[in-house]
């Protein structure tokens, strides 16, 4: 039986990687879909395709920074297909470089889009998910929440998105308990994925331009834009394989979502560290070569 057959999805970040893939795993299972994406023409393409493979598709342009247009977003939801099962708050910009240089307007992007995106997502939504849990035994819902392993652990030189993606993590495992208290069919889960190749090193050319950078980027910055491109177009992990994992974590009620399990050792690290009492570990303890790659490249000798 298909449990998802003729429920409704909202998804940010619909129109590229790992929103684009969920959005095409829905479609297969029978969901009507709200793709909501600040790129017009690539959003326009995705609900075509999807559209042209037979599902319901309700596009939407949208900057999940801002709260009114998220308002939007949940008001043409329930107009058109009523209260959603699956919430994927997804949308994600990506950047980095040594944390004193990231600029007010770097912060405010950063946090716009990846924090307040996922708070306005969990704001609009949640309350009428429970709602229609209440008044149908039937109904099941679900959140998920994009973070990544840097919720979980810090990496230099990617300061404001490792706070980004941590707040993320604690607003996600806070929606989960307090979800507990009051609902038992809205589940709340969080995506805590590695480099896969999905564009997001590419997000600085969907900047505002009221927040476009304070002049050039610094040395820290560009060196955070390279490694940040050679890791994503190098995983071997696909933004498909980890939209198939969003849907396994939904169907068996698993909160933490992980494309690359095998990283979590240094997140047993970092809570080693904090329960002993230690500074925190080298970053780079496992690959030194690496880590003096990045020392040299950031004081000008690489």
């Amino acid at each position: 039986m298909n449990e998802w057959q003729g429920r409704v999805a909202v998804i940010t970040g619909a129109a590229s990687g790992f929103g684009l893939e969920t959005s095409r795993i829905a479609a297969a299972r029978g969901m009507k879909l709200v793709m909501a994406d600040l790129q017009a023409e690539a959003l326009e393409a995705a609900a075509a395709e999807l559209t042209a493979r037979g599902a319901e598709v309700l596009p939407f342009r949208l900057d999940v920074s801002k709260a009114a247009e998220v308002e939007a977003l949940a008001a043409a939801t329930f107009a058109r297909f009523g209260t959603p099962h699956f919430v994927f708050n997804n949308a994600g910009v990506g950047a980095g470089g040594l944390i004193w240089e990231q600029s007010a307007k770097d912060w405010e992007w950063v946090l716009g889009v990846n924090l307040m995106g996922v708070a306005h997502g969990v704001r609009v939504f949640v309350p009428a998910m429970l709602e229609a849990a209440q008044a149908d035994p039937g109904y099941r819902g679900h959140v998920v929440n994009t973070a990544s392993m840097a919720g979980l652990v810090n990496m230099p030189n990617m300061g404001v998105y490792n706070v980004s993606k941590h707040a993320v993590v604690a607003l996600s495992e806070t929606l989960y308990q307090d979800l507990s208290l009051v609902a038992e069919r809205v589940q709340a889960h969080v995506l805590c994925p590695f480099f896969v190749p999905t564009g997001i090193h590419q997000s600085g050319r969907h900047r505002p331009a009221e927040l476009a950078a304070d002049g050039r980027p610094t040395r820290s910055q560009l060196v955070a834009q390279a490694l940040m491109e050679k890791a994503v177009t190098g995983g071997k992990v696909t933004a498909a394989d980890v939209a198939a994992a969003v849907f396994d974590a939904m169907d068996s009620g698993r909160f933490y979502i992980f494309s690359h399990p095998q990283t979590l050792g240094s997140v047993r690290q970092r809570l080693d560290d904090i329960s002993s009492g230690r500074n925190p570990s080298d970053a780079f303890a496992d690959r030194p070569q690496v880590g003096e790659q990045l020392r040299a490249a950031l004081r000008g000798r690489g």
